[in-house]
Protein backbone atom coordinates (compact mmCIF):
# COMPACT_ATOMS: atom_id res chain seq x y z
CA UNK A 1 0.00 0.00 0.00
CA UNK A 2 1.02 3.48 -0.45
CA UNK A 3 2.17 5.68 2.70
CA UNK A 4 -0.18 8.67 3.10
CA UNK A 5 0.25 11.41 1.83
CA UNK A 6 -1.25 14.79 2.66
CA UNK A 7 -4.76 13.14 1.94
CA UNK A 8 -4.08 13.65 -1.87
CA UNK A 9 -6.20 11.10 -4.10
CA UNK A 10 -4.17 7.69 -4.68
CA UNK A 11 -3.86 7.88 -8.44
CA UNK A 12 -1.68 10.75 -7.41
CA UNK A 13 0.09 9.08 -5.27
CA UNK A 14 1.03 6.64 -7.09
CA UNK A 15 1.44 8.66 -10.31
CA UNK A 16 4.15 10.81 -7.58
CA UNK A 17 5.58 7.45 -7.10
CA UNK A 18 5.91 6.42 -10.74
CA UNK A 19 7.81 10.43 -11.27
CA UNK A 20 9.79 9.39 -8.37
CA UNK A 21 11.14 5.88 -9.54
CA UNK A 22 12.03 7.66 -13.09
CA UNK A 23 13.97 10.26 -11.59
CA UNK A 24 15.47 7.49 -9.39
CA UNK A 25 16.41 5.45 -12.72
CA UNK A 26 14.61 3.06 -11.57
CA UNK A 27 12.82 3.33 -14.68
CA UNK A 28 14.92 4.73 -17.66
CA UNK A 29 14.00 6.13 -20.53
CA UNK A 30 12.59 4.20 -23.13
CA UNK A 31 11.63 1.60 -20.44
CA UNK A 32 8.80 0.07 -19.91
CA UNK A 33 6.51 1.20 -16.85
CA UNK A 34 4.25 -1.44 -15.00
CA UNK A 35 0.51 -1.34 -16.39
CA UNK A 36 -2.49 -0.52 -15.54
CA UNK A 37 -3.11 -4.05 -13.84
CA UNK A 38 0.15 -4.63 -12.22
CA UNK A 39 -0.17 -1.52 -10.51
CA UNK A 40 -3.67 -2.33 -9.54
CA UNK A 41 -2.83 -5.69 -8.08
CA UNK A 42 -0.04 -4.15 -6.40
CA UNK A 43 -1.63 -1.38 -4.63
CA UNK A 44 -4.61 -3.03 -4.05
CA UNK A 45 -6.95 -0.34 -6.10
CA UNK A 46 -9.54 -0.23 -9.07
CA UNK A 47 -7.68 -0.47 -12.55
CA UNK A 48 -9.42 2.65 -13.66
CA UNK A 49 -7.21 4.01 -10.62
CA UNK A 50 -4.71 3.18 -11.63
CA UNK A 51 -4.72 3.49 -15.16
CA UNK A 52 -5.66 7.41 -13.74
CA UNK A 53 -1.77 7.77 -12.53
CA UNK A 54 -0.73 6.56 -15.88
CA UNK A 55 -2.50 8.63 -18.29
CA UNK A 56 -2.07 11.72 -15.98
CA UNK A 57 1.88 10.84 -16.69
CA UNK A 58 1.36 10.83 -20.59
CA UNK A 59 -0.73 14.11 -20.15
CA UNK A 60 2.43 15.83 -17.98
CA UNK A 61 4.41 14.59 -21.29
CA UNK A 62 6.57 11.92 -18.90
CA UNK A 63 5.24 8.66 -20.20
CA UNK A 64 4.15 7.17 -23.93
CA UNK A 65 1.33 4.80 -24.65
CA UNK A 66 2.49 1.92 -27.44
CA UNK A 67 -0.32 0.73 -28.84
CA UNK A 68 -0.78 -2.97 -27.68
CA UNK A 69 2.68 -2.82 -25.71
CA UNK A 70 1.68 -0.47 -22.56
CA UNK A 71 3.40 2.66 -20.98
CA UNK A 72 6.81 3.92 -21.66
CA UNK A 73 8.81 6.49 -20.33
CA UNK A 74 9.23 9.20 -22.69
CA UNK A 75 13.46 10.18 -24.07
CA UNK A 76 14.14 13.15 -21.73
CA UNK A 77 11.64 12.74 -19.02
CA UNK A 78 14.03 12.48 -15.87
CA UNK A 79 15.25 16.36 -16.74
CA UNK A 80 11.73 17.40 -17.21
CA UNK A 81 10.90 16.07 -13.88
CA UNK A 82 13.67 17.49 -11.78
CA UNK A 83 12.67 21.24 -13.66
CA UNK A 84 9.56 20.37 -12.73
CA UNK A 85 10.22 19.66 -9.01
CA UNK A 86 12.48 22.25 -8.72
CA UNK A 87 10.15 24.58 -9.83
CA UNK A 88 8.27 23.31 -7.14
CA UNK A 89 10.44 22.65 -4.60
CA UNK A 90 11.20 26.85 -4.97
CA UNK A 91 8.16 28.25 -4.96
CA UNK A 92 6.81 26.14 -2.38
CA UNK A 93 9.54 24.83 -0.40
CA UNK A 94 12.58 27.12 -0.21
CA UNK A 95 9.96 30.29 -0.28
CA UNK A 96 8.16 28.71 2.42
CA UNK A 97 10.77 28.12 4.66
CA UNK A 98 12.40 32.03 4.12
CA UNK A 99 9.14 33.12 4.69
CA UNK A 100 8.40 31.49 8.15
CA UNK A 101 12.41 32.96 8.83
CA UNK A 102 11.14 36.31 7.89
CA UNK A 103 8.40 35.65 10.35
CA UNK A 104 10.56 34.60 12.94
CA UNK A 105 12.55 37.45 12.54
CA UNK A 106 15.36 36.15 10.47
CA UNK A 107 17.90 38.00 8.57
CA UNK A 108 19.40 36.36 5.33
CA UNK A 109 22.60 35.40 7.02
CA UNK A 110 20.77 33.59 9.61
CA UNK A 111 18.47 31.84 6.58
CA UNK A 112 21.72 31.20 5.02
CA UNK A 113 23.53 29.74 8.21
CA UNK A 114 20.43 27.52 8.83
CA UNK A 115 20.89 26.19 5.57
CA UNK A 116 24.24 25.73 5.88
CA UNK A 117 23.67 23.50 9.07
CA UNK A 118 21.19 21.86 7.31
CA UNK A 119 23.76 20.74 4.45
CA UNK A 120 26.20 19.48 6.94
CA UNK A 121 23.58 17.34 8.71
CA UNK A 122 23.76 19.18 11.69
CA UNK A 123 20.39 19.82 11.75
CA UNK A 124 19.24 19.87 15.57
Amino acid sequence: MLPESEGRPIYLQIAYTIAADILAGTFAEEEQVPSTNELAVHYRINPATAGKALNRLVDEGVLYKRRGLGMFVVSGAPDVLRRRRLAEFSDAGVAAFVNEGLRLGLGPAEIEALVSKALKGTWA
